[in-house]
């Protein structure tokens, strides 16, 4: 029993890091313990090893520290992606070793063991055409088709150089410090894919997400159908029911069965714990990515108009602010004027309540079908564009 019970733990542990680490700065979250192990994770953990390095190895184990921290965070590195193929890798083999035994089964044909490799492999193959394939790059034969393509909307972007590519900024563009170049139409560097995500490949990585979703749920409903065949091909409610007594009922087989299945099938148990989270994960991340392209923005733009958003309610704040100082002045001011009543007095708006709402005018948005014909088929992919490079070069 006491197996069990670890068991149980483990995955409510594993599913409150996972939350934490990836959620855990969710305004949902704010104040609550999935905050403070989200701050614990992200930078006090990494702040204590370095500072417990420091005191035992001194300033050149502390240099050291920092020197991989540079490799893995800061320069392009394999590292996730090998991370990744391990995971899915190891997984698929546990699945092959623990599960197929029992496939063809009571609930599954043996059509599933090829089908399930069919599915791996076209993960697989997103994941590398996300990878591999040019984010879209701006070089000096392509940006001034980049510039038409997208102009400034001269409210979070204006008309400016690259500090460091030396070539003229096109609108949504921004200069990736790890990869060291200009991507179009950026959206963020993935670690995971070593590459980043923008203008021409932001298809494949939303086809990434959507199909290891659809992979984790279809390796959770699996299992699951092999353990529920298990349960029908042993006849195990037939004897609980009739040889131990136990009522046939759900709340009372239910504590037996799941005691029964821990202890028969704990890691196969312990796969579907772990792909439903991450299947859920993948889910919010999708979800996300999916609705920045319905409405044509790209997550470095959200950061940007958030700012936006942020500086011009305090600049209208402050404006307003000056506005009713200047009333009330004058209203001290003003003599020989009858006193205001205290009603209408009570019942003036004050300026500061007169301040309009920010908008976000995005003028990228022309419609989400017109935005998901953009993601599906890049600006820089279409006849259009390519003849009028070439005709340029």
């Amino acid at each position: 029993m006491a197996v069990h019970w670890a068991l149980i733990c483990h995955g409510l542990v594993t599913l409150t890091v996972v939350v934490s680490f990836l959620c855990g700065q969710w305004p949902i979250f704010q104040g609550t313990p999935i905050s403070s192990i989200h701050r614990f994770i992200t930078f006090g953990a990494y702040q204590y090893f370095l500072k417990f390095v420091g005191a035992v190895f001194g300033e050149k184990g502390t240099n050291l520290i920092l020197s991989v921290e540079y490799y893995c965070c800061d320069r392009p590195n394999p590292i996730l992606q090998i991370i990744y193929l391990a995971i899915i890798g190891a997984t698929y083999c546990i699945i092959v070793k623990t599960s197929f035994s029992y496939i063809p089964g009571y609930y599954l044909s043996g059509i599933h063991r090829y089908t399930s490799l069919l599915a791996v492999g076209i993960g697989i193959l997103l994941f590398l055409l996300t990878s591999f394939s040019d984010p879209g790059t701006v070089k000096a034969d392509n940006v001034s088709l980049y510039l038409s393509a997208y102009p400034c909307d001269n409210i979070i972007y204006t008309e400016k150089e690259c500090s460091t590519c030396k070539l003229p900024k096109p609108a949504r563009s921004k200069h990736c410090s790890i990869c060291n170049r200009c991507v179009a139409r950026f959206d963020h560097h993935c670690g995971w894919m070593n590459n980043c995500i923008g203008e021409r490949n932001t298809r494949y990585f939303l086809a990434f997400l959507l199909w290891h979703f659809l992979l984790c749920m279809y390796g959770t409903i699996a299992i699951g159908l092999v353990l529920a065949g298990r349960l029908k091909e042993l006849r195990v409610v037939y004897i609980l029911t009739v040889y131990y007594g136990v009522d046939n009922s759900f709340g009372s087989l239910a504590p037996y069965i799941v005691q029964w299945l821990l202890g028969s099938y704990n890691t196969q148990i312990l796969l579907m714990v772990f792909m439903a989270i991450v299947s859920l994960l993948l889910a919010g991340f999708f979800v996300y990515h999916a609705n920045l392209c319905l409405t044509n923005t790209t997550t470095n733009e959200t950061f940007k108009w958030q700012d936006n958003i942020s500086w011009q309610k305090k600049l209208r704040e402050a404006r307003a602010s000056t506005a009713a100082l200047k009333a009330s002045i004058s209203g001290v001011n003003s003599e020989g004027k009858p006193p205001e009543s205290k009603c209408r007095s009570f019942f003036r708006r004050s300026p500061l309540e007169d301040t309009k709402a920010v908008v976000k005018n995005n003028v990228y948005d022309k419609g989400f079908i017109h935005n998901l014909y953009e993601v599906i088929f890049p600006v820089s992919t279409r006849a259009s564009f390519l003849q009028t490079k070439s005709k340029s070069g």
